[in-house]
């Protein structure tokens, strides 16, 4: 006689066989979810919560972007759970962060792109971050200023201009999301650009490029012809 423990176990093991055999493209997005769930929840059926989850979120990418409070909304969302999706996303990011660092950012611009839209496209709030680069346009720091609401964060020019002098920083790009998900600029993103690049000159500091970024995509304010 077979316990449905044994079967949730069977199952199991047949996803690590595939996971280990055939590499994360043997698996759905929700057996992704569901395999993941399944280290920090022992012996529950794990696809109708994965399923679940995705259905909830839309898409892994939003999943892995959640917030932990977001996800404690979730019934049948332990802390170990959550942690371990915020794991996956930390991994993630680290993996295609590798992909930036020590390159020219400016030949390497889809690598950051993804990056950018893997960190930052999920956020329910605004965030703004600098790109520092340094005289061969390698990425020497990449640093958060604000966080603000759901649809503003506070970027004070001044700020951006002493922190670029003090790490010694030859240009700059900088970065903020859209939680409304459309990346098209705002008047007040393109005046600001504007602000920071009049001040950034006299100081030999180049600004090469704004770059928003939503769920359905980005935009440059430079490839737009804004800059």
């Amino acid at each position: 006689m077979t316990h449905p423990g044994e079967d949730t176990s069977g199952h199991r093991a047949r996803l690590r066989q595939r996971l280990l055999d055939g590499g994360p493209d043997a698996f759905l997005d929700h057996e992704l979810v569901e395999y993941l769930l399944t280290l920090t929840i022992p012996r529950r059926d794990m696809k109708p919560l994965a399923r679940t989850l995705l259905a909830e979120f839309g898409s892994i990418g939003a999943l892995l972007g959640a917030d932990p409070q977001t996800l404690r909304r979730v019934d049948g969302l332990s802390d170990a759970a959550i942690a371990a999706i915020k794991i996956a996303e930390a991994s993630a990011l680290r993996l295609l962060r590798s992909a930036v660092m020590d390159r020219p950012i400016l030949s390497n611009w889809q690598a950051l792109l993804d990056y950018l839209h893997a960190d930052m496209a999920h956020r329910a709030t605004e965030r703004v971050r600098i790109l520092h680069l340094d005289i061969k346009n390698r990425l020497i720091r990449d640093e958060q200023v604000s966080e603000g609401s759901i649809d503003q964060a506070a970027l004070y020019v001044r700020d951006v201009v002493k922190r670029a002098l003090e790490l010694n920083s030859a240009a700059i790009i900088l970065v903020h999301n859209h939680p409304s998900g459309d990346p098209k600029p705002s008047r007040a993103d393109i005046a600001l650009t504007r602000d920071v690049i009049d001040a950034c000159r006299p100081l030999g500091l180049s600004v090469h490029d704004h770059v928003i970024i939503g769920t359905s995509g980005h935009a440059s304010l430079k490839a737009l012809g804004l800059i």
